[in-house]
């Protein structure tokens, strides 16, 4: 039976005021804990950082989402060895390589899948722009040649990078569904064809959250 599990970004809780205050670890763990979110989603990239995050989740059944940036198939051993100390729900692995063509990717690609899977840690691919997946055409060519390739899906970059028309035509729902059946967990942003990240509260936005709205209510 599957369950949907819903973390929070510590980035998204940076408050990145004129003022200047920001809110200590602790007192956004807390409040992540008390809105009763499953777990949270932070950086695996440094055994100090991963340290003060599990000390201070200690005591909250908070689940992690460990997000690492390898350039390399041996950059992703040291998240993987701090995902295995540290135990996580999965790996968001932002592959930070731009190759110009799929069969330059290929071997990338394997080496982190036989990481993983040498390791017993699910890593899931983000779409995500200024990456490997920066380019849904490409990214799809990328499923033509390893069909289960697992993916975490943030389709916003894709509705901007290739700037949908609204409302997204046949064609283009069926491109985005072809990333759908490899995700296996979404970064849920709500995006217009000019911005990655919208105000959902902003009237003239509305088309865009009514859409995804519906567009879930469809699927469900």
């Amino acid at each position: 039976m599957q369950k949907l599990l819903i973390f929070q970004s510590l980035w998204a809780m940076e408050r990145r005021h004129t003022d200047g205050f920001e809110p200590s670890l602790d007192e956004n763990i807390a409040m992540i804990s008390e809105a009763e979110f499953d777990g949270i989603s932070a950086h695996y990239t440094n055994r100090g950082d991963v340290v003060r995050l599990n000390d201070a989740i200690r005591g909250t059944n908070l689940k992690i989402e460990a997000v690492c940036f390898p350039r390399s198939v041996e950059d992703l051993r040291l998240p993987l060895d701090l995902a295995a100390e540290f135990p996580v729900s999965h790996i968001n692995l932002q592959p930070d390589i731009r190759p110009r063509c799929v069969e330059a990717c290929l071997p990338i690609l394997d080496g982190w899948m036989r990481l993983a899977a040498d390791a017993g840690i699910p890593v899931f691919i983000e779409t995500h722009r200024d990456r490997m997946t920066s380019d849904l055409f490409f990214t799809l060519d990328l499923l033509d040649q390893r069909p289960e390739l697992p993916l975490l899906a943030d389709l916003s970059h894709f509705l901007v990078g290739r700037e949908f028309t609204f409302p997204v035509d046949d064609e283009n729902n069926a491109l985005i569904r072809r990333i759908l059946r490899n995700a296996h967990a979404f970064h849920g942003r709500v995006a217009s064809s000019e911005q990655v990240q919208i105000e959902i509260s902003f009237p003239h936005h509305r088309q865009f959250v009514e859409n995804v709205s519906s567009t879930a209510l469809a699927d469900s």
